[in-house]
C-alpha cells in the first residue's frame, strides 16, 4: 500500500512494502528518486535490516546455529504496517515473527519514519530490543537518485560528489562486495569528485565517517538542481551505481554497519561494525534527504 505525503515544496510517496520511499518530487514535478527500472536496479530506496551488504556465503552463525540471509537483510522485502500518518509524516512498523525468526533469532520492533520539513525528507530508523536478551544488528538505507535530474542535456558524468566537511577521508575498499577494512586508502574530498561509471568498478565508494555529521551532495554545474544527504552519528556511507552498466542514477547510502569482512569466518557477534542492544534498549539512526 502506498502512502502519500505532501507539503508546500514536496510530494513524496512511501510504500508499506519495505517501508520504502518510492518517489520524491520537488518543484516543477522534478522526480529526484530512482524509479526502480529493473534493467539496471529494481529498487528505489530500500531499508537495510538486520544486515548491511553481503554475508560470506550468505550465512552467519549465532550461538551454535547457522542462519541463511541474503544481501541487505529481509526488511526491504517485508510488509510493514502503518503505525501513524498525517499529511507530512508517516511511521511504518515491522515486528519480529515466526517468519523472521527463521532468518534472525531476535525479537525486535523496527520503526521507519519519514517527515517532510520544507525541502527535506527527514528519515529515522528505530530498532527496539523487546526481549530480555541482547540483540545484534546492522541497519541503513539505500536511496537512489536520478542522474541527470532534468532532461536538459546533462549526463551522469556531468555530476560530481561534494562532501562536507571537506577533508581527506579513510576509504574502505570492497572485494567481491566484502569489506577490507584492515587496509583503507585515502579519499581526498577537499574538492568535488567527478562521477564516472568506472568509479564503481569495485562496487560502492565507501567512506568512513567516524560518526561525524556529514553532508554528501550530488549536483552539476549545468543547472541548479541537486540532492544532498546529511547523516548523523553514522559510521559509514557508500556511494554506488551498478557497473559495468551505465545506469542513469547513483545512490548515497547511510550505513550503521558494513558487509562482512573479507576475512570473516561467520560468527555474527564478531561481524565488522555490528551493533549490540541490551535488553529493552533502543537505537535510532537518522539522516536527511534535501532536494533543490
Amino acid at each position: 500500500m502506498r502512502v502519500t505525503l505532501h507539503n508546500r515544496y514536496l510530494n513524496v510517496v512511501d510504500n508499506t512494502k519495505g517501508a520504502e520511499l518510492n518517489s520524491i518530487k520537488g518543484p516543477n514535478q522534478t522526480e529526484y528518486l530512482w524509479q526502480a527500472d529493473s534493467d539496471y536496479w529494481g529498487w528505489h530506496a530500500p531499508i537495510l535490516f538486520p544486515i548491511v551488504g553481503r554475508l560470506v556465503n550468505n550465512q552467519y552463525r549465532y550461538q551454535g546455529h547457522t542462519y541463511q540471509m541474503h544481501q541487505h537483510g529481509f526488511a526491504r522485502q517485508s510488509q510493514f504496517k502503518v503505525d501513524s500518518a498525517s499529511d507530512t509524516q508517516v511511521t511504518f512498523e515491522l515486528k519480529s515473527s515466526t517468519r523472521t525468526h527463521k532468518l534472525y533469532p531476535f525479537d525486535f520492533d523496527l520503526k521507519v519514519s519519514y517527515k517532510l520539513v520544507a525541502h527535506t525528507v527527514q528519515v529515522q530508523i528505530k530498532v527496539n530490543n523487546v526481549s530480555d536478551k541482547e540483540l545484534w544488528f546492522s541497519t541503513g538505507s539505500h536511496p537512489g537518485f536520478n542522474l541527470p535530474l532534468r532532461h536538459d542535456g546533462a549526463t551522469f558524468e556531468d555530476y560530481h560528489l561534494t562532501v562536507a566537511p571537506k577533508k581527506v577521508y579513510p576509504r574502505i575498499i570492497l572485494k567481491n562486495s566484502l569489506n577490507d577494512v584492515q587496509h583503507p586508502i585515502k579519499a581526498d574530498m577537499r574538492t568535488p569528485l567527478n562521477l564516472t561509471h568506472k568509479l564503481f568498478n569495485n562496487d560502492a565508494f565507501v567512506l568512513s565517517l567516524h560518526g561525524h555529521q556529514t553532508t554528501l551532495m550530488l549536483s552539476t554545474f549545468k543547472d541548479n538542481n541537486g540532492v544532498a544527504v546529511t547523516v548523523y552519528n553514522c559510521p559509514y556511507v557508500g556511494v554506488w551505481s551498478p557497473y559495468p552498466k551505465r545506469a542513469p542514477f547513483a545512490c548515497i547510502e547511510p550505513w550503521w554497519g558494513l558487509a562482512d569482512n573479507y576475512y570473516h569466518h561467520g560468527e555474527f557477534t564478531k561481524k565488522t561494525a555490528i551493533n549490540k542492544l541490551s535488553s529493552h534498549q533502543d537505537f535510532t539512526a537518522r539522516f536527511d534527504i534535501t532536494v533543490f
